[in-house]
């Protein structure tokens, strides 16, 4: 099976079935009227209809293949670059706090496209702004390393 749509439509299906999971636990309603549990559980219900419609529907129907829709050559592995470097970042951030993990996100990203020392410039100064805005004015704490930044 290489419809595109199917697949599409299988991933919906998964993401919408978590999410019915996940709002089924909330309270569907309270002795004040509807309950934070209401909008996501119907939202997903209905997505789960849809997405076993869309799915049917793809079947039947001649579509695009998987191998049409995917990206080749430096398109795919600029974005391999990008889902490592996110995945990079979440691995990081625990323990080297925001800012290391940023820079060293950001740079991967920035390599390439500029000089090593533009991109790494851009990343530490990029990191420090996001850093400053979201302690100070926002109040959102970020993962902070040993040394507290």
């Amino acid at each position: 099976m290489r419809k595109a749509g199917v697949w599409m439509g299988i991933v919906l299906l998964i993401w919408s079935l978590a999410a019915f999971k996940m709002s089924s636990s909330y309270v569907y309603y309270s002795k004040y009227g509807p309950g934070p549990g209401l909008f996501p559980l119907w939202i997903s219900g209905i997505f789960i209809v849809i997405s076993i419609l869309y799915i049917i529907e793809s079947i039947r129907k001649e579509g695009v293949s998987v191998n049409e829709v995917l990206p080749k050559g430096k398109d795919l592995n600029y974005i391999l670059k990008i889902m490592g470097s996110i995945a990079l970042f979440v691995i990081l951030a625990p323990y080297t706090g925001y800012s290391i993990a940023s820079i060293v996100m950001l740079f991967i990203l920035f390599y390439g496209k500029y000089k090593w020392y533009s991109g790494l410039g851009i990343a530490i100064v990029t990191t420090l702004i996001l850093f400053f805005v979201f302690q100070t004015y926002l109040r959102i704490p970020l993962p902070l390393n040993a040394l507290g930044w």
